[in-house]
């Protein structure tokens, strides 16, 4: 009996000790990622990938998946060809929706001089010479069809031209599809080319007819985005929509094409829609948008012509993100969902009993051995009398005794939403358990707050939102768990800048900094950024143009450089070299700037990295290079 109490005692021990295990960058490292492909064809599946990065290796290995949808036994897969609906497959069967990268134009020197064939020349006579990570040397992205199987007889229906379907960098197969009836083809494209192209984000619906071979732009009188192109079960064009040309974070609507006329099916709601998919029989739409520091599931009917009121319905509710839009089955949608603590995983929500089931359970034995931190909403009034959400993320094992050091975090964008996602880089469960207590406030330019608050940060990078980070770092310092002495300020891209500019006005709140990818200098951002419609918006124009009282108050009050001179604090600064978004020169230029006044300062350089680090190698020297400064100097 007392061996029996012993080995019992002995096992909770190990158990206990187990669970007091926190997060470390090598398990986030390991930790499977859950793409979901759909559910199968006859309805009694959903098909995933689970991706997981091998350190070792410095690359990722994936394998493919087949689970009930109501959850159960995993199967591994090989091939899903047979099992998935193809979107891409004519209605007639007969033919293959695809792209391929076409030579257009010719940019290289040995090309445009044959005789010389040794040179590394590129000659441009416009903009748009790199985007994102790529420097352009020609060539496009083409949509074209094929007879299946036969992928040598491929048509490219947009032969010759000198412009991009899907859209670089990041454009797939959700920019085109098949009409209804199967006789033309609806892509998504902007065709400028050059200069025109990098101020510009004016892309169309166009729609190829196989038989007459020419070419419609469907939205010719939209002069911003027109962007994933889907046809409803009862064929009607469906897509999404931003008015506004230049402005990449405008308000995205849903708009249906019914018979000519086009019905914006969100204009009265306030908020912005990040993706949608009809239900089956075509009476509704489903969509996911951000709202209040999270994502959620939406239903918004569609009325036809029938004189029917249009109304916008929230499904979901929690904390937590809704990712994706798997199907559905039944009475349940197949969703993917995350939060701070956890990487994304398949779930399943019923309609009627408003209920949840996980479906896959990739990471939940690593899960399960760790003390995991925990996420608090808290409302901060502004300095101009708003509420603002501010999301605190507290130590494992929190203990309100102690005092910890804590950390501010400066979100990018600068209109992306700060919610319940989960990062394999600035992932606050992993900051929070390495000791810090983590403030993220939905700051000016959060979407998911209201359109107004949305798009108050456009031409006041440095103003409000400025006033909207102190607000909250100051508030949660009122709490006596926090080390008011050990306070920092961390971010990227905006939130790089934003790091960038507090270190000139913070008053000696923060003991140390970090930025990645940050603006330092709009000056030389405008001069040598990519996609000059977004300085050209959000920067209210260039630099020389004195006659714009606008945008010489953005180049004078809200440039990090102009308090340059009160950098007194540790900054780490880190920067890719492939970044040409927010360019190298941001981070030299910062870096030299506090290098030659004695700021104590750190660059780590990423020569193969974009704005983002990928390799997981590299992520793992940003891992320990992050948290490695902050011992340091917290």
């Amino acid at each position: 009996m007392k061996k029996s109490i012993i080995i019992f005692t002995l096992c909770m021990g190990i158990q206990t000790l187990a669970a007091q295990e926190v997060l470390t960058p090598e398990t986030l490292w390991k930790l499977g990622r859950v793409s979901p492909l759909g559910i199968s064809k006859e309805g009694k599946n959903i098909l995933y990938k689970v991706s997981i990065p091998s350190v070792e290796e410095n690359k990722s290995n994936s394998k493919t998946f087949s689970i009930p949808v109501n959850g159960g036994t995993a199967t591994e897969i090989t091939d899903t060809k047979e099992l998935l609906v193809d979107k891409n497959l004519s209605p007639d069967g007969k033919y293959k929706l695809s792209n391929k990268e076409v030579k257009v134009e010719k940019i290289n020197g040995k090309d445009v001089h044959p005789d010389l064939k040794k040179s590394d020349v590129q000659i441009y006579n416009g903009l748009n010479y790199r985007h994102w990570d790529t420097w352009n040397e020609g060539s496009y992205n083409h949509v074209g069809f094929s007879e299946v199987d036969k992928e040598k007889s491929f048509v490219d229906i947009m032969k010759d031209e000198p412009f991009d379907s899907p859209q670089k960098p990041f454009g797939g197969d959700e920019d085109y599809v098949w009409s209804k009836d199967g006789k033309s083809i609806i892509y998504v494209c902007k065709k400028k080319s050059g200069t025109a192209y990098a101020v510009s984000t004016n892309t169309d619906l166009y729609e190829y007819n196989l038989e007459t071979k020419t070419t419609t732009n469907l939205t010719e009188n939209n002069l911003g985005y027109d962007t994933h192109p889907t046809i409803s079960p009862n064929g009607e064009l469906s897509w999404l929509q931003m008015k506004r040309d230049g402005y990449e974070a405008d308000i995205n609507d849903i708009i249906v094409r019914f018979k000519g006329m086009d019905m914006n099916l969100t204009a009265n709601w306030d908020g912005t829609v990040d993706s949608f998919t009809w239900s089956s029989d075509g009476k509704k739409i489903y969509y996911l948008a951000p709202v209040d520091g999270t994502k959620q599931l939406f239903e918004v009917n569609f009325p036809g012509l029938n004189r029917i009121a249009i109304t916008v319905r929230q499904i979901t509710s929690g904390d937590f993100d809704v990712t994706d839009i798997v199907g559905f089955s039944g009475d349940k949608v197949i969703v993917g969902r995350t939060d701070m603590n956890h990487a994304k995983e398949i779930y399943s929500y019923d309609f009627k009993k408003k209920t949840w089931l996980q479906i896959t359970k990739v990471n939940n034995e690593t899960y399960n051995k760790l003390a995991l931190p925990k996420f608090e909403k808290r409302y901060v009034t502004t300095t101009d009398g708003k509420k603002m959400l501010v999301w605190v993320i507290l130590p494992p094992n929190f203990d309100a005794s102690k005092k910890y050091p804590t950390l501010l975090y400066c979100q990018g964008g600068p209109q992306s939403a700060l919610s319940q996602s989960y990062s394999f880089r600035w992932n606050f469960s992993l900051m929070a358990s390495q000791g810090y207590v983590v403030v993220a406030p939905n700051r000016r330019g959060m979407p998911g707050h209201g359109v107004a608050w949305n798009e108050q940060i456009s031409k006041d990078w440095g103003g409000q939102v400025m006033d909207d980070y102190l607000s909250a770092i100051d508030d949660v310092s009122k709490e006596n768990y926090v080390d008011k002495n050990r306070l920092g300020a961390v971010g990227a891209s905006y939130g790089g800048y934003s790091v960038f500019y507090l270190a000139g006005i913070h008053n000696k709140r923060f003991k140390s900094f970090i930025s990645h990818c940050g603006v330092f200098n709009l000056e030389s951002m405008y001069g040598t950024t990519e996609e000059v419609f977004f300085t050209d918006w959000d920067l209210a124009g260039p630099y020389w143009d004195k006659t714009n009282a606008l945008a010489q108050k953005t180049y004078s009050q809200f440039n990090p450089i102009k308090n340059v001179t009160k950098w007194d604090t540790p900054i780490l600064i880190i920067q890719g070299g492939k970044d040409y978004r927010v360019p190298i020169g941001q981070g030299q230029e910062a870096f030299q700037a506090a290098q030659l006044q004695g700021v104590k300062s750190r660059f780590i350089y990423f020569p193969e990295e974009n704005h983002w680090v990928l390799k997981p190698q590299n992520a793992m020297v940003w891992q320990r290079e992050f948290f490695g400064w902050l011992k340091e100097t917290l």
